[in-house]
Order: C-alpha cells, then structure tokens, then sequence
C-alpha cells in the first residue's frame, strides 16, 4: 500500500514533519495552499507566496486534491470529522469495487481528545450518521483502543 495524508491543513505546514512522524514523504501530503509564483529575486530564483489561497483541502474539496494530487481513487479512506465526508464518499460509494471507509471517532478526553456532534473544532456529525448508511466501519477511541499514544 502507499499512504497519503489529505488533510484540511496547509501542505506546506504538514510536508516538514509527516515523514518524521508518520513515514510518510512529503510527497504524498495532499493539503490546502497557498498561490505562489516564481520570481527572480536579486539575482536567484524564488518562490513567492500571494497573499491568497489556492486550494482549500477540506469538505468536498478533498476529492479534488486526492484527483490532483495523486490521479486515482483511493481503495481506502480515513476520517475523524465532517471535512472528511466527501472524501469518504468519493472513496467508498463509486469506482466499482470495494473500497474501505472507516471514521476514527474520538471519544477519549482524558488519553487524547473527545469531539463529536455539537463541537466547535473537529465536529463529527454529518459523517457518523453517513457511517451507518455506507456501512463504513467507525472506531471508537475510548472502547476501541487499548492504548492510544505508545508509552515511553
């Protein structure tokens, strides 16, 4: 398998770390960004960011950037909050074979993090309840993982 990370974040803010962290290289980070262009700048070629978007990577943007980005359905997707919807759709609801849909829910304040329906950072609403309609398989943090961060 070859894993991609598609997050709502910026590209260029996730690419420095993704591979440290999760192995991942940043190649194969799909994010929003930034317009940027180039220019020659005393002498040397450089980037330079615009002071506006480019791609916003999130909600029904994320199959956009999963097809601009890597050019093929994915055969599985994961999510943890509504931004992710489209994406799980896009995944699981076409392409003619079975794909893998699964929703991390968050439910463990005290080891990580507890959101869900009414939350105001990372709100898991629209897509719990497509869950249950495309059969995609939601684990519950609090009673599904025995341990959550590795201990040092």
């Amino acid at each position: 398998f070859k894993t991609f990370i598609v997050s709502g974040g910026g590209i260029e803010f996730v690419r420095p770390w993704a591979e440290q962290v999760y192995g991942v290289p940043p190649e194969q980070v799909v994010g929003s960004s930034i317009k940027t262009q180039f220019e020659m700048r005393d002498g040397l070629p450089t980037l330079f960011r615009l002071p506006q978007a480019n791609f916003i990577n999130d909600k029904a943007g994320k199959p956009v950037g999963i097809n601009a980005h890597i050019g093929r359905r994915p055969i599985a997707a994961f999510g943890n909050s509504d931004g992710d919807l489209e994406m799980l759709q896009w995944t699981t609801m076409t392409g003619g074979s079975v794909r893998f849909g699964m929703i991390i829910h968050h439910t463990d304040a005290d080891r990580e993090y507890a959101y869900d329906r009414k939350s105001e950072f990372g709100r898991l609403d629209e897509a719990l309840d497509a869950a249950a309609i495309n059969k995609w398989t939601v684990v519950d943090m609090k009673a599904d993982w025995k341990e959550i961060f590795p201990k040092k």
